[in-house]
């Protein structure tokens, strides 16, 4: 059976870039791994956050756009982001976040601890300490090594058919189910990040899409011939997959699975330093080729955003 490594990357929708680069870089400290556009929408940006290399289970993307409505979290979406940081640094983030004026919940899942907020758009997000995982030696401001993100420890999803949603995750996907505990299932793959998905079994509002919700969650795959075996089982499953689309970063096919949740299958390669170096990831705009040719009227309509002016270096 082919089973996925588990979380490539999750995209969301949010208003404001500049604001949205405050947060996920200058409060949560990750790193602007990627300063690029939507390619279905090039007057729309799409930005890429991570560790200090953007590896698949630590990236987060947007596409900021200040005229779409407000969305509303709900069935057919990912609720709720996970985050891993090292053990013992749950204290510094409690902290660090009272200090921008976040609020936080702390609760209890499957025996962990979370840190639950919001991020200004009104993403649901949360931060659970656990020792596996690579260290993020991206460092910005006072958030150090000991205690940066490491990247995601997984995804809560709120489906219209949860038992439907369980079965792709275990017959299609290959995650292993863990159990059920007070309204949710449990999944988990095998690496030490982006490997663990819980499943709300409580009603929720159907989901509409827009500013402050996910808009897809996509799973790895480690090359295009190991894509093209993804997508050809997602054919005879009766998914209607996507033809393979090139992202410049990867390549990558999307499906609906029947809860309503839009799924993506993405390669690991060729990453991030692709078209520029690892020291330049970031700073500058970057374009496909078939729109270099369009960069000035581009840049013209993009407004003009930056990270925040931290110290930004790599043990």
């Amino acid at each position: 059976m082919v089973k996925t490594p588990g979380i490539h990357h999750i995209t969301a929708m949010v208003n404001d870039a500049q604001r949205n680069i405050d947060f996920y870089a200058g409060v949560l400290g990750l790193r602007l791994v990627k300063k690029t556009i939507n390619f279905d929408r090039p007057e729309v940006y799409h930005l890429y956050f991570g560790n200090e290399t953007g590896e698949p289970g630590t990236v987060i993307t947007f596409f900021p756009w200040a005229k779409q409505p407000k969305g509303r979290i709900g069935t057919g979406q990912v609720g709720v982001t996970s985050y891993v940081i090292p053990t013992g640094s749950i204290s510094f983030w409690k902290e660090r976040l009272k200090k921008f004026g976040i609020r936080t919940i702390q609760n209890a899942r499957f025996g962990e601890g979370y840190l639950q907020f919001q991020d200004p758009d009104g993403l649901e997000l949360e931060l659970v300490e656990r020792n596996e995982g690579e260290v993020n030696h991206w460092r910005i401001g006072d958030i150090t090594p000991e205690v940066a993100i490491k990247g995601f420890g997984g995804a809560t999803l709120i489906s219209a058919q949860p038992h439907k949603t369980a079965d792709v995750l275990e017959t299609v996907l290959g995650l292993e189910c863990l159990g059920q505990e007070e309204g949710f299932l449990r999944f988990k793959s095998a690496p030490a990040l982006g490997n663990i998905i819980d499943i709300k079994l409580t009603p929720s509002v159907r989901g509409l899409m827009g500013a402050g919700t996910v808009h897809h969650l996509a799973w790895r795959a480690k090359d295009e011939e190991n894509l093209m075996s993804w997508r050809t089982l997602l054919q005879e499953k009766g998914y209607h997959p996507t033809e393979i689309r090139d992202r410049n970063y990867f390549k990558a096919v999307y499906f609906h699975e029947q809860g309503g949740i839009l799924f993506e299958i993405a390669t690991d390669l060729p990453g991030f330093t692709v078209d520029e170096p690892e020291v330049e990831l970031g700073k500058k705009l970057m374009l496909p080729s078939w729109l270099e040719s369009k960069r000035e009227e581009l840049e013209g309509i993009l407004p003009a955003v930056g990270v925040p002016v931290f110290r930004e270096i790599k043990d």
